[in-house]
């Protein structure tokens, strides 16, 4: 192993930079988007309808609902429960913008609960405190795929008479206690980013078995017209139309429902590549005690969207931002997830947050480093995340 980090003017591990993420897009999606481009149907359609058939069938949910992204579909879910001006809706503040801000669309209020340091996760055991006359729902968020504790979750909505609208951006194909994401909360929220497990570009999935809040996410996509309202344009459509609450321009396109048949029909295999790039980091940092890697149940399916470590500073000679300027050096792609809202300035301000009154989340973000894992790693690619990591921390090591 060099004794130098290419930063200090060592040789890198790796002489092309890997990128934290790639899609995995082949001959498939490829030939199913020229049909569709062909088929004269480029906007919500026969394809869309398809994908939200499969979806739904794949999850275990009786109605699954395409919109153009994750947020959009947090935003419809909420929408279907009737969110009201002075709500409450409890959450964590470990998570990415769009969970909090789709609150804020409704001049409703999030209310943040912290994690477990272990999971990453909503610690369960403090949700009830923090629930009040005006909470309306609960909004977990699981964490890099991995689930959060449904069955304490759901028995705390049951007992205040609460929603569960869960933030599945991370996690397909999880599972909990053997129930898929998806088919556990009232709602759940799917996004189908560039970055997800499964991708259609940008897009999302809201999946339920609530047919009142199926039929108001389906009008609420486009525009509030009445029901099928994409149908009108066919010859088994109708000019009329009805607009029964003014809704969004939320609807996922056929376009992009052409690459999500392919990818959800690969979704197992990929979960599976991803997986084995999971227990290879385990086995290559087993005998690193300056790192610690994701704690997972056995009795828990990790979609393994994200693999976080997280750095024992006490046994380094640098923060993590050095860590990360080290590991780019070595041509190694990686990132950070997240940020806590509460440390944003827009949320410091409005609610007079401090650093501290979310530890476990402020000592969490000090210290975690996402690492590239997607299907189309090579086996060398994973050895030189693996071998950079390594280095760095022998560089760093107290």
């Amino acid at each position: 192993m060099d004794n130098k980090l290419a930063i200090f003017g060592g040789k890198p591990v790796r002489d092309r930079f890997l990128p934290f993420h790639q899609p995995t897009i082949e001959q498939e999606e490829e030939k199913e988007v020229l049909e569709t481009l062909r088929s004269g149907w480029l906007t919500t359609g026969p394809k869309t309808k398809q994908f939200e058939e499969r979806f739904a069938q794949y999850v275990g949910a009786k109605h699954a609902i395409a919109v153009n992204s994750g947020t959009a579909a947090l935003h419809l879910a909420l929408n279907a429960i009737e969110l009201q001006e002075g709500d409450e809706v409890i959450t964590t503040p470990f998570t990415f913008a769009a969970t909090a801000e789709v609150i804020l669309y409704f001049k409703a209020k999030p209310v943040f609960v912290d994690i477990t340091l272990d999971s990453l996760n909503v610690d369960v055991n403090q949700i009830e405190r923090a629930v009040s006359p005006r909470t309306k729902a609960l909004l977990p968020v699981h964490i890099a795929g991995y689930p959060c504790g449904m069955d304490a979750i759901t028995d705390i909505a049951g007992k205040h008479n609460l929603a569960v609208i869960e933030d599945a951006a991370h996690a397909i194909p999880a599972r909990y206690h053997g129930r898929m994401v998806g088919a556990i909360g009232d709602l759940t929220a799917f996004s189908f980013y560039a970055t997800k497990p499964i991708t259609t570009g940008e897009g999302g999935m809201i999946t339920t078995d609530n047919d009142e809040y199926a039929e108001k996410c389906r009008v609420m996509r486009l525009h509030g017209i009445s029901h099928d309202a994409w149908k009108r344009y066919t010859v088994q459509g109708s000019w009329y139309y009805e607009i029964i609450y003014p809704g969004y321009k939320y609807n996922l396109t056929d376009i992009a429902a052409a690459i999500g048949l392919h990818q959800l029909r690969k979704c197992d295999k990929m979960h599976d590549m991803r997986q084995e790039i999971a227990r290879a980091f385990d086995e290559g940092f087993r005998d690193v005690p300056e790192v610690e890697t994701p704690v997972v149940n056995n009795r828990c399916q990790h979609a393994w969207h994200l693999y976080v470590i997280r750095l024992k500073l006490e046994m380094l000679r640098c923060d993590r931002a050095q860590f990360v300027k080290a590991l780019l050096a070595e041509n190694i792609g990686v990132s950070v997830h997240f940020i806590p809202l509460h440390l944003h300035p827009y949320y410091r301000n409005r609610y007079g947050y401090q650093a501290e009154d979310f530890p476990n989340a402020k000592h969490a973000y000090d210290r975690i480093i996402s690492l590239p894992i997607y299907p189309r790693m090579t086996d060398g690619d994973i050895c030189d995340v693996i071998n950079g990591v390594r280095k760095v921390v022998e560089w760093y090591r107290v």
